[in-house]
């Protein structure tokens, strides 16, 4: 059984973890880059994306040297896992791509087999993302709030009418509305519309 001596002794600097590293930020560029920032137009979270992705790749990589068991690699996992989230202000999705950047990081450093069996398996999941961000599988729904003026539509017998104008006004593929609240004072009506993604 190595001490922590042993593992800082070790000669981990060679070709092999810099192939890996290479293929490991390979892949987070086509997904960060590629995928979410095409999707979403952010940059706030590429910090977080490339340092947590990094980290847990050069940890993974040395601690597996050691013979790590396979426990303790999955209680590492949920360390870094759960670091960020702890904070508010992360919605799901971003949640998401950092726990798929940490996964991708961890996978790249502790597969033990050929780099093919890493590409093939990153791949994998490259494009499960990329076919559910996309609309192939099914069409996105997005909501918005919006404040109405014309609550002469807002009857059951003219839906279509009070669709048709909410798509005119917003510019947006509106399928369908609940209307939240009627305010007869002032002749408006917050509703909230359902549009399809483009």
């Amino acid at each position: 059984m190595m001490c922590i001596a042993d593992i800082f002794n070790l000669k981990v600097i060679n070709s092999e973890i810099l192939f890996r590293y290479a293929i490991n930020l390979s892949f987070i560029l086509i997904l960060v880059k590629g995928i979410y920032y095409k999707k979403y137009k952010q940059t706030n979270l590429f910090l977080t994306f490339f340092a947590f992705n990094s980290i847990v790749f050069f940890v993974s990589y040395v601690l597996n040297q050691v013979e790590l068991s396979t426990g303790a690699a999955f209680a590492l996992f949920a360390v870094f896992s759960i670091l960020r989230f702890r904070t508010d202000g992360i919605s799901a999705k971003d949640m998401t791509y950092i726990f798929l950047n940490i996964g991708i990081g961890l996978l790249t450093a502790v597969i033990l087999g050929s780099i093919l069996d890493i590409v093939i398996i990153c791949s994998i999941i490259i494009s499960i993302v990329l076919l559910l961000e996309s609309n192939i599988l099914l069409k996105k729904e997005a909501s918005k709030l919006v404040y109405y003026d014309n609550i002469n539509l807002i009857n059951d017998h003219k839906k279509e009418l009070l669709i048709a104008d909410l798509k005119n006004r917003t510019g947006l593929d509106v399928n369908r509305f609940v209307i939240n609240e009627i305010d007869f004072l002032k002749d408006s009506c917050r509703i909230t519309i359902f549009y399809t993604e483009k």
